[in-house]
């Protein structure tokens, strides 16, 4: 695992609400309770907290743009954090909403990351089967753990709850009613792997991100999930659960080769080109975004 210090992006997750159902979401919405909404004051905290940041800071949800004050919140990042370049957004561009903040998109925001889930060439690695019920061996799980791609790759992340490590673990704490992650302070971001350890400790296991499973179509919205988790999904009577909406892990695991990260997933350059085109078109502009699973 990396130092907090040295990732290149932290988020702020503002709401967990979506407009899509997407398999084996790695913010953990799929609809399994009521959507949280970020207050203006912890926003607030959060982004003056990631001033000194030497990267970028990110909105992001679930959808950004359903929460109600996401203008507001867009104008504050916008004055905190002088430079474009350093301010992000993750966003499948609702068409409902593309009129109404399309300008206020391109103005406040330098790096658009933009994917609304709809063609099948996008798979999603199965969150909810949890490590320790995939890898039964301590050792290899751990190993696996250490090495993990979301949290080498992608970003810590700030919560209505606080801080953490890893966005994937911020989404665990909210689903299943965790403790909460560290005081949002100015420097929480320097933090060292040996300080991740209670937060690792207790979500890692949990999470299936680190494992060679097989994916899943985010298309397809089913979520896979191991005993233990579908237990906890039961017991905070997740609606998609209800719908029998997921798939129980049947045991199997990848080879040894399998790729531990799978943010690049487009099978044709020109399919994913004509994607990405298709989402930016809603801003009614030009313009190269970036896409993100």
């Amino acid at each position: 695992m990396i130092a907090l210090h040295q990732m290149k992006i932290i988020q702020i997750d503002i709401t967990n609400a979506c407009v899509n159902k997407c398999s084996n979401c790695t913010r953990l919405i799929g609809h399994h309770r009521k959507p949280f909404f970020m207050d203006f004051e912890t926003f607030k905290q959060a982004v003056d907290s990631l001033v000194e940041f030497p990267g970028m800071v990110g909105t992001i949800g679930g959808e950004p743009l359903l929460h109600p004050e996401f203008e507001k919140f867009a104008r504050y990042l916008e004055r905190r954090i002088p430079d474009k370049k350093r301010r992000g957004l993750w966003s499948t561009i609702p068409k409902q909403y593309s009129a109404r903040y399309g300008e206020l998109i391109k103005e406040v925001y330098g790096n658009l990351y933009l994917n609304d889930h709809s063609i099948d060439a996008i798979l999603h690695q199965p969150v909810l089967v949890a490590a320790k019920d995939a890898v039964p061996d301590p050792v290899k799980m751990w190993s696996l753990i250490d090495n993990c791609w979301v949290q080498t790759y992608w970003s810590a992340t700030i919560t209505p709850k606080g801080a953490f490590f890893c966005e994937v673990a911020a989404a665990f704490d909210m689903l299943f009613d965790g403790p909460g992650g560290w005081p949002v302070t100015p420097g929480w971001w320097k933090r060292e792997p040996g300080e991740f350890t209670e937060q690792k400790e207790r979500w890692c296991p949990r999470c299936g991100c680190a494992i060679p499973l097989p994916r899943r179509k985010s298309t397809e919205e089913v979520d896979d999930v191991s005993q233990g988790n579908l237990g906890e999904l039961t017991r905070i009577e997740s609606p998609k659960v209800r719908r029998q909406r997921i798939a129980l892990f049947s045991g199997e695991c990848m080879p040894e080769d399998w790729n531990p990260h799978p943010n690049w997933y487009m099978s044709e350059v020109e399919e994913e080109a004509q994607y990405r085109k298709r989402i930016a078109d809603r801003l009614g502009g030009e313009g190269d975004p970036e896409q993100t699973s």
